[in-house]
């Protein structure tokens, strides 16, 4: 699964998912891109899952890129326990998605071939998606 290498700090605050993203709107490697329209915490083995759904489909045929990074801990405390005695440890990594933001982007392979294999990792994750290509992007169809 993606985690960083090493943090600053072992646990974080939840903070907030309001507002829009300030990078990451722009398709910028491929010509098609899957742009999130929900504010999410997308888990690390929702983004491998997603990855391996596209590669699978395009058969390791073109490129894909994975534009987002789970580098946000999140900590639970374990079951039956009583209120206190501190902040839980970290269980999993997520990625903070907010609308607008390019999550993964594919080129190389044909457009009905790059819409399809990123529906199909549109499943794997927990926000609503819409599939983009660079030239609607660009054209003005921003959030």
């Amino acid at each position: 699964m993606l985690m960083p290498k090493r943090v600053k700090h072992r646990k974080q605050f939840r903070g907030s998912m309001a507002g829009t993203p300030t990078r990451g709107t722009q398709i910028t490697y491929g010509e098609y891109g899957l742009v999130s329209q929900d504010p999410c915490w997308i888990k690390s083995n929702q983004i491998e899952a997603a990855r391996v759904a596209l590669t699978r489909y395009l058969k390791r045929g073109g490129k894909v890129w994975i534009k987002i990074f789970p580098d946000k801990p999140v900590t639970a405390k374990p079951a039956e326990t009583r209120m206190g005695s501190g902040k839980g440890a970290t269980e999993y990594w997520v990625a903070v998605v907010k609308p607008g933001r390019v999550l993964f982007e594919v080129a190389g392979v044909p457009e009905e071939d790059a819409r399809e294999a990123l529906r199909l990792a549109m499943h794997k994750l927990p926000c609503k998606c819409k599939i983009a290509s660079r030239a609607e992007l660009e054209g003005g169809d921003q959030q």
